[in-house]
């Protein structure tokens, strides 16, 4: 399978930066091979080039032991769609219980990860549409009619606009932790004295230093312009990918797929700056436009106990959907026995 080829830094005075950055796309391919090689369902990966001449890498994933066409021609397809400087690796818990019902695919969103990375506009509306229009490219080049459209961050927001641009082709919109959706609040705005619960932790560190820098470069510009340190900046500001695969790898597998994900061209967080007024809240707010949702469309939210996504922004939605379905879940912090 061919890897995609990259074009260099498009400015002549950054042309020492793929030196001095350890990274590839061939690191990147070999990371995720290994990732993938946990999977133990039938695993198709492939790049899908769109009619724009975009290529999106795809994973599809289908239970072995249930290969009767019939069946699967009935069952829908669930679709994951990964957040902010992510990639399909990171679904490698989720993919072989999710494929036991249904086919999953899981793309690298436009402009992250192993897919096309093109420019992006700065305008907030347009940057959200180019990265909808490339969804909807990739499933009618896929041949999917209708799909269970999963989101988990900056894919929960994708999500979400595509459904109100495309709603004859979802059949369930799941939310997970989503970004985007509250409107950032004015400064001082808690009434004096008066006690507010905080529903969820503070962000976490890794967060606080992208925040720091985003309206001044890039997000991920500082693993980049932190060299042949990029590597280790991923592992210290986060440990948790490490911990969280700790049963599937030993090594930094996980941080340094992560670190070749986000070491390239930046493209996608490009178009994420643009959409975003700083790292915790988007230009055009997704609450504004929830009522665009059909109504006879279910939506589920699932937040992580130990998420420092406000989990209240999933009552908000459900209250402005009245009567539609909407199921919103938190779930509960598990502890090691």
């Amino acid at each position: 399978m061919q890897d995609e080829t990259e074009t260099a830094e498009p400015n002549e005075n950054w042309s020492w930066w793929p030196s001095w950055r350890p990274t590839s796309m061939s690191l990147l391919k070999s990371a995720e091979s290994k990732i993938l090689s946990c999977i133990r369902n039938d695993l198709l990966a492939r790049f899908v080039t769109l009619p724009d001449l975009n290529r999106i890498w795809t994973l599809t994933v289908t239970n072995k032991a249930s290969h009767k066409i019939s069946e699967e021609g009935s069952r829908t397809a669930l679709v994951m769609v990964h957040g902010f400087a992510g990639g399909v690796g990171l679904w490698v818990r989720n993919l072989d219980a999710l494929s036991r019902s249904r086919p999953v695919y899981a793309f690298d969103l436009l402009g992250f990860g192993r897919s096309s990375r093109p420019h992006f506009p700065s305008d907030a509306k347009q940057a959200e549409e180019q990265s909808v229009n490339s969804i909807e490219q990739w499933r009618q080049t896929i041949g999917l009619d209708r799909m269970i459209l999963l989101g988990h961050s900056l894919g929960g927001y994708l999500a979400t606009s595509y459904a109100i641009q495309y709603p004859e082709r979802v059949s369930h919109l799941i939310l997970v932790d989503p970004w985007g959706f509250p409107e950032r609040p004015a400064p001082h705005s808690e009434t004096e004295g008066q006690e507010v619960e905080l529903k969820r932790p503070a962000p976490p560190r890794w967060v606080k230093a992208i925040a720091s820098v985003v309206t001044l470069f890039n997000p991920l510009a500082v693993i980049r312009a932190a060299g042949p340190w990029g590597p280790g900046l991923v592992n210290r500001f986060r440990p948790d990918f490490k911990r969280k695969f700790e049963d599937l790898f030993d090594d930094n597998t996980m941080t340094e797929y992560i670190y070749h994900c986000n070491a390239q061209t930046p493209s996608g967080e490009v178009g994420f700056r643009a959409m975003s007024e700083s790292l915790g809240w988007a230009k055009l707010p997704m609450i504004k436009r929830v009522h665009l949702l059909p109504p006879s469309l279910p939506v589920t939210m699932i937040y992580g106990a130990r998420s420092w996504v406000d989990s209240s922004t999933g009552d908000r939605v459900a209250e402005i959907r009245g009567k539609s379905v909407t199921h919103v879940r938190e779930l509960l912090p598990h502890f090691p026995r």
